[in-house]
């Protein structure tokens, strides 16, 4: 199995319920940070790529049909490279809303981390350049990121998915038919410590 969706956007930009609709339609299972946190082994095989470390992408997306959300979206170019067939999905929204909600979510989980983290080697070194407490810098990480991506791949394999569109403008770039039941949405920032407290409980459990 080899991806035949690649997410290249961030996340807060509705990454969850894309997930979740692409395996309503039956492009699953779908790669998403919640599959990498509960298994230390997909931390550090991300953080070894953080550090140069050369990929294996097929066994590290051994069984998944689709990725989006971040850690793959870090490595957009390399995943629309490798799965060169691969449709790529960019998630956006209004930028002050994006971060917004980055700060009542993620901004604080990665202020907290170590410096040998996840969170701080991919997100606060590498996607946000060392600085996760400038606005005006953090959101011109986020708008450079979806212009390159925008620039980058041929429009003809792109989908520039605005948060709230519905399964209209997804379907129809997958050349699939609209489901009855509503398009998803999860991981509000409400419910967002919630399920990260979940995805790292199995990680995080003491030895028995």
């Amino acid at each position: 199995m080899a991806l035949s969706v690649i997410g290249a956007g961030f996340g807060r930009t509705g990454t969850e319920s894309l997930k979740t609709a692409l395996e309503i339609l039956g492009i699953g299972p779908c790669y998403h940070m919640f599959e990498v946190l509960p298994h230390q082994e997909r931390v550090d095989q991300w953080i070894a790529l953080t550090q140069g470390g050369n990929p294996d992408w097929d066994k590290m997306f051994n069984g998944y049909n689709a990725s989006v959300d971040w850690p793959g979206a870090h490595f957009w170019r390399e995943l629309a490279a490798h799965y060169d067939d691969a449709k790529i999905i960019l998630t956006v929204r209004d930028a002050g809303k994006w971060f917004d909600s980055m700060s009542s979510t993620i901004l604080p989980v990665l202020r907290s981390g170590e410096p040998e983290s996840l969170g701080s080697q991919m997100f606060v070194q590498q996607t946000f350049e060392g600085n996760i407490d400038d606005r005006d810098h953090v959101i011109d990480c986020y708008n450079r990121h979806n212009a390159s991506v925008e620039a980058t791949i041929d429009p003809d394999r792109l989908l520039i998915y605005n948060l709230g569109s519905g399964w209209g403008p997804l379907c129809t770039f997958l050349g699939v038919d609209v489901p009855e039941t509503p398009y998803p949405h999860g991981n509000s920032s409400d419910q967002f410590d919630d399920n990260m407290d979940n995805a790292n409980a199995p990680r995080l459990k003491p030895d028995s």
